[in-house]
């Protein structure tokens, strides 16, 4: 019998066993990152709470999302786990905006199609698009990715 080919579909959605991992919320650093209510965040302050004699100490973080920069918080105690989403940074050049859509290519000539201009902050995307100048210039965008979402957070024009 021939097997279909959506047999080997792997399930990408999930939101991340490998895209995670476990940490000590003690362990947290400011500048850091961490999940809150399922969003990747960084932490702008950690402060810690004593609490009564036999209790334990409680972490107050204050972080903004990464993707939507968005304030959250969140109190755990510190010997509690929490989770810390993998984040990754790439650049890649722009080779074409169609509308919403851009064209990327990385160092090693590999091309991204599935990238849309930002969305956040407000003014990043029309920033892009003006530096961008139709192809004038020569313009690199940082991608940054994690816990499978991607989203472009910084542009770089490159002098001719």
């Amino acid at each position: 019998s021939i097997m279909s080919d959506d047999e080997y579909v792997f399930e990408t959605s999930d939101a991340g066993s490998s895209a995670t991992i476990p940490m000590e919320a003690g362990q947290v650093k400011k500048g850091g990152y961490m999940m809150i209510k399922g969003k990747p965040c960084k932490i702008l302050t950690i402060s810690v709470s004593k609490t009564g004699k036999h209790g334990h100490a409680k972490c107050n973080f204050l972080a903004t999302d990464i993707f939507t920069g968005k304030k959250l918080e969140d109190m755990i105690p510190s010997s509690h786990g929490t989770t810390v989403p993998i984040v990754n940074r790439s650049e890649w050049e722009i080779i074409d905006i169609d509308g919403e859509e851009l064209t990327l290519m990385d160092e090693g000539g590999n091309q991204k199609t599935d990238m849309n201009l930002p969305g956040y902050p407000d003014t990043l995307a029309q920033d892009i698009r003006d530096a961008w100048s139709g192809g004038d210039n020569s313009v690199m965008v940082s991608i940054q990715s994690a816990v499978g979402i991607e989203q472009i957070i910084a542009y770089k024009k490159e002098s001719p």
